[in-house]
């Protein structure tokens, strides 16, 4: 009875949400051949929508509006043109900027609203249903973006936590102490669903089963997001919580592109973006539009990402067609001499704000020093410089060295990807 009581508060702080969530769930009873018709329908929509509506488009499509020849929009454009890419008559007062992590080694800024977001977690829900969860049920997420982890007062958050069934721990680091209280976290609340980054899952994992820690059999699903999900990280996963690994593939701009499904296929969801493949130096590069965001269009977005689309049909059944992942969004572990495992995400969040940056990269070539990369518009100041390195060693190891160098290049890996965190000197990342 509880249980009731608790969903229909939440759907009722959430109506736009859970409507959304039934259209969803409807396209997904439609034949491909009617997703298809469905998708070039909005594709030509979003198209025309922008070259109305915003002023960089407006200039951008002067040579026309056919979709399979439209200039491909890259981040700088967007960091250059974010302004000019909103669209107009948009009331600022409703909208918010959101940030990206730089998981390619370029932040960027965009604008969205309360629907986008409604959106975004309607999407997710649908993911979430493919592993038997049903709204209601206990989420745990194990998230590394300091910046999402919302500072209300104790009483309030609590209270949305457990309206929501939905709680985060805040793991943008951790040591051995962390993972043996997260275990035994897990095992008091009893989630259905897990959620995080998957090199922090499979560490967790790794010590599950080091010390057989038994784990609650109410989880159907662990649902790994933000990173490469490598095949040994999957096997531990799967091995210490008993269940399926779903791997989703989205960004903060562009969120539910694709999410696997229990055959382990990745399927893209037609009805929220239009995915291509196209080869770029000699590499399958991922570009997306967003079908669904009109108040700051992506349209033939670089992501800044490597994929392909995947011919055939899967056995789940879905509608929605399959790619293959590339390698991409790989990311590295900063360890400190005391012990502790720093998320990349934490050394993003350092950088936010500061608009004058590029491109940047840190690199750790020992225990006790980290250097960070930074190509910059302007000169940055000294007292820019001195709170971030007061702040790693506040937070991280008063230890620590930081050199922070402005550089006029930072130089692209053999594979042609920006890693934005480099760690040489352990030995120990998981390939």
């Amino acid at each position: 009875m509880l249980t009731y009581i608790k969903q229909y508060v939440h759907r009722a702080r959430h109506p736009e949400r859970y409507r959304l969530l039934q259209v969803l769930l409807n396209n997904q009873k439609l034949s491909t051949d009617q997703l298809i018709l469905k998708q070039q329908q909005e594709l030509s929509t979003i198209i025309r929508h922008a070259y109305n509506n915003s002023s960089y488009y407006h200039s951008k499509y002067s040579d026309g509006l056919n979709a399979e020849v439209l200039p491909i929009l890259n981040k700088q454009e967007v960091v250059n043109h974010m302004e000019e890419i909103l669209s107009r008559n948009v009331d600022k007062r409703f909208v918010s900027i959101g940030s990206t992590s730089g998981s390619t080694g370029k932040p960027l800024s965009f604008y969205y609203d309360h629907h986008k977001h409604e959106l975004m977690r309607a999407g997710m829900y649908r993911s979430y249903m493919g592993s038997g969860w049903r709204p209601g049920q206990k989420i745990l997420n194990f998230w590394g973006a300091t910046q999402d982890i919302k500072q209300r007062n104790n009483i309030t958050r609590k209270f949305h936590a457990y309206i929501a069934a939905e709680q985060t721990i805040d793991a943008h680091e951790y040591n051995e102490e962390q993972l043996r209280s997260w275990s035994h976290y897990i095992q008091r609340y009893k989630p259905v669903l897990l959620q995080g980054y998957a090199s922090i899952l499979a560490e967790l994992s790794r010590y599950i089963i080091a010390h057989n820690i038994p784990i609650p059999k109410t989880i159907l699903g662990v649902f790994t997001t933000a990173e490469v999900l490598y095949d040994g990280q999957r096997k531990l996963i799967e091995n210490a919580f008993c269940c399926k690994v779903f791997n989703q593939y989205g960004s903060r701009e562009i969120p539910n592109i694709a999410c696997e499904c229990k055959y382990g296929n990745h399927h893209v969801f037609t009805d929220m973006v239009y995915l291509e493949s196209i080869v770029h130096n000699l590499e399958n590069r991922l570009v997306v539009t967003s079908l669904t965001d009109k108040i700051m269009p992506f349209i033939r977005y670089d992501i800044g990402d490597s994929g392909k689309l995947k011919e055939g049909k899967c056995e789940c059944g879905s509608p929605f067609p399959m790619m293959e992942m590339g390698l991409c969004r790989r990311n590295d572990l900063i360890k400190t001499p005391n012990g502790k495992n720093i998320h990349p995400s934490y050394f993003n969040s350092l950088l936010y704000g500061m608009t004058e940056i590029q491109h940047y990269q840190y690199v750790q070539d020992a225990p006790e020093l980290i250097t960070l990369n930074v190509v910059s518009t302007i000169p940055i100041s000294a007292e820019k410089v001195s709170a971030i390195r007061e702040k790693i060693l506040k937070d991280i190891d008063n230890n620590m060295k930081i050199k922070i160098h402005q550089v006029d290049e930072i130089k692209r890996s053999r594979s042609g990807k920006h890693r934005f965190v480099i760690n040489n000197w352990s030995s120990t990342n998981d390939q």
